[in-house]
C-alpha cells in the first residue's frame, strides 16, 4: 500500500514538471497570410485626359520645323487649325498640306493679306490643303485639277506634275515646286513650297498686266523720213499776166509796122 501510494505521488510530481515546461514555452504566433498590395491606375494629367486618340497638331509641327510663322497665323485667324483637327480625327483618307514659307509670303506685294477679307483668307488657307493623303511617288498618278478645300473649277485650278526628282505645282497664277517634306505619317503630309498658291478666284482680277516683250535683236530699222506736208500752190495773178501779154502784142505789132512802112 505504501510502495503504491509513494508511485502515485511519483507520478503526479512528474505531471506537475512537465506542465510547468510546458507552460514556459511561448505558444507559436499564427501565420499570418501575406498582405495583397493592390495597385491603383495612375491619374489621367489634364493633358491626357483632354487628347482625344489619333490627333495630330498641325500648327505645332509647323512651329518645331520653323519658318512658318504666317501660315501659322493663318491657320489660327481663319479657324482652319481647329477645321484640320477635326479632319484629321474623322477623316479616313488623311489630308496633304502645301504649307507656304515665310520667305514665300515676303514676296507677294506688301499689303496683299491685309487687303483680302475674312472669306478670302479662309479660302487662301484650304486652297493648300487637299483632302486626302499623298506621298511623293502617289503625285505620279493623281489626276489634274487636284480637288483642294476650296474647291475646285477653272476659278480654283490646282495641277501638278511629277519629275523624277520634283514636283510641280501650278494654279495659272503661280509656279512653284515641292522643296521637301516637312511631316508625314501616312495620314497627314505637309510639304514645303517656296510661293504662295494663288488661287484664281481671288486674284486673277488683281494680277499684275504682263510685261510686254522685247523685240528679237536684229538689224536695225532704217528710219522713215517723216512726211512733207506741201504748202497749198500760191495764187497767179492772171491779170498782170494777160496784161503782160498784151503789151507784148500789141509791141510786136508795131515794130512790125515800122518796118513795112520803111520798106
Amino acid at each position: 500500500m505504501k510502495q503504491q501510494f509513494i508511485s502515485s505521488f511519483s507520478m503526479f510530481i512528474l505531471f506537475l514538471h512537465c506542465a510547468n515546461t510546458f507552460a514556459q514555452i511561448p505558444a507559436a504566433a499564427p501565420a499570418q497570410a501575406p498582405a495583397v498590395v493592390v495597385a491603383s491606375p495612375p491619374a489621367a494629367t489634364p493633358t491626357q485626359a483632354a487628347a482625344p486618340h489619333g490627333i495630330t497638331n498641325v500648327t505645332k509641327i509647323l512651329e518645331k520645323a520653323g519658318h512658318f510663322t504666317i501660315f501659322i497665323r493663318l491657320l489660327r485667324s481663319t479657324q482652319e487649325e481647329n477645321h484640320l483637327f477635326s479632319a484629321l480625327n474623322d477623316s479616313s483618307t488623311g489630308l496633304t498640306i502645301f504649307a507656304p514659307t515665310d520667305s514665300a509670303f515676303s514676296e507677294l506685294k506688301s499689303g496683299t493679306l491685309n487687303t483680302l477679307s475674312d472669306g478670302d483668307k479662309s479660302e487662301l488657307v484650304k486652297f493648300h490643303v487637299v483632302p486626302t493623303f499623298l506621298s511623293t511617288s502617289q503625285f505620279q498618278t493623281v489626276s489634274n485639277p487636284l480637288g483642294t478645300w476650296a474647291g475646285t473649277g477653272n476659278r480654283l485650278p490646282l495641277n501638278v506634275t511629277s519629275f523624277p526628282n520634283s514636283v510641280n505645282i501650278t494654279t495659272g497664277l503661280t509656279n512653284t515646286s515641292l522643296s521637301g517634306a516637312v511631316y508625314t505619317d501616312n495620314q497627314l503630309a505637309i510639304y514645303k513650297i517656296e510661293k504662295v498658291l494663288l488661287p484664281k478666284d481671288i486674284f486673277a482680277s488683281n494680277a499684275p498686266a504682263p510685261a510686254p516683250v522685247a523685240p528679237a535683236p536684229g538689224k536695225p530699222a532704217k528710219a522713215v523720213p517723216a512726211a512733207t506736208v506741201e504748202s497749198p500752190a500760191a495764187s497767179v495773178d492772171i491779170s498782170s499776166a494777160l496784161i503782160f501779154t498784151h503789151n507784148l502784142v500789141v509791141g510786136s505789132a508795131g515794130l512790125l509796122a515800122s518796118a513795112m512802112f520803111s520798106l
